[in-house]
């Protein structure tokens, strides 16, 4: 089972990940989302277990609990979202002009 973990301080590692989840169960893998241009953590996780029953119990206990003097968040991790290919969906592009007067409808 794919686990969330959300705020977290931004001082946890990955093997404190493992030693937490650790006491419920065996733990595939612990990794703490790092930023790609700071190289910081962004303050949440995903922890895998491969015993469901395991995984369930570490969810109920470790929700609220307080790691490194926050509250952290748990829960079963949802599927990533196929995000597609394409760039501004819906929003309409960034270039639309709103009320612009240098582009009034004057003329008409």
């Amino acid at each position: 089972m794919n686990i969330y973990v959300s705020n977290l301080s931004f001082n946890v590692t990955d093997e404190d990940l493992q030693d937490y989840f650790a006491e419920y169960g065996e733990v595939s893998s612990a990794k703490v989302i790092m930023d790609k241009f700071t190289g910081k953590s962004r303050g949440f996780a995903f922890v895998e277990m491969p015993d469901d029953e395991a995984a369930k119990k570490a969810i109920q206990e470790l929700d609220g609990a307080s790691v490194d003097g926050r509250t952290i968040g748990v829960s079963v991790a949802k599927p990533r979202e196929d995000r597609g290919s394409g760039g501004n969906k819906g929003g309409g592009g960034s270039f639309q002009r709103r009320g612009n007067s240098n582009y009034s409808n004057s003329r008409y």
